[in-house]
């Protein structure tokens, strides 16, 4: 497993990839060392520090920030996912850059309609944010709900989209 730390709009940012693709985005990284040992406890494997590996993604997350990438393109590897939590993170990718949806919909997308605190759990366990945009669903009444990196971090991605999907 791969992985590098830089800086980002939100502070230090990590990603992580195995030979499948990326397996982990780290929004707000507090040093280095705690992401690398975050990811040695997860994925049971010695992570290295190599920059060169990850130099594509990490170059697509620079042109999404400043507003010139709508949708990633890269491999993914969601590892030991429920087939349910798949589902799911598959049609979060269908959800187009600048706008929303609900918990509603992504569960009703998922063939579940009735599941929808389900489909917020897995969208909360969501390994990687904005590559598979969690941060575009909210409450059926437009407010944010809850996102795992922080609402302050949802606001951010949100403004940062609807301000370039209108360009």
């Amino acid at each position: 497993m791969d992985y590098i730390v830089f800086p980002g709009p939100l502070g230090l940012m990590g990603l992580a990839a195995t030979p499948a693709g990326l397996c982990r985005v780290a929004l707000r990284v507090a040093r280095e060392s705690s992401f690398r040992d975050c990811l040695e406890k997860t994925h049971r494997r010695t992570p290295r520090n190599n920059p060169n590996a990850l130099k594509k993604i990490k170059r697509q997350f620079d042109l999404y920030f400043s507003g010139k990438l709508r949708k990633f393109s890269c491999p993914l590897d969601f590892g030991g996912a429920t087939a349910f939590q798949k589902k799911i993170w598959t049609r979060l990718t269908a959800i187009p850059f600048g706008e929303t949806r609900s918990y509603q919909w992504l569960a009703q997308a998922a063939g579940r309609p009735s599941a929808c605190r389900a489909a917020g759990n897995a969208n909360g366990k969501n390994p990687l944010p904005i590559v598979v945009p969690c941060h575009r669903v909210v409450r059926k009444n437009g407010e944010l709900g809850g996102y795992s990196g922080g609402t302050d971090i949802k606001r951010f991605l949100l403004d940062l989209e609807r301000s370039h999907a209108a360009l």
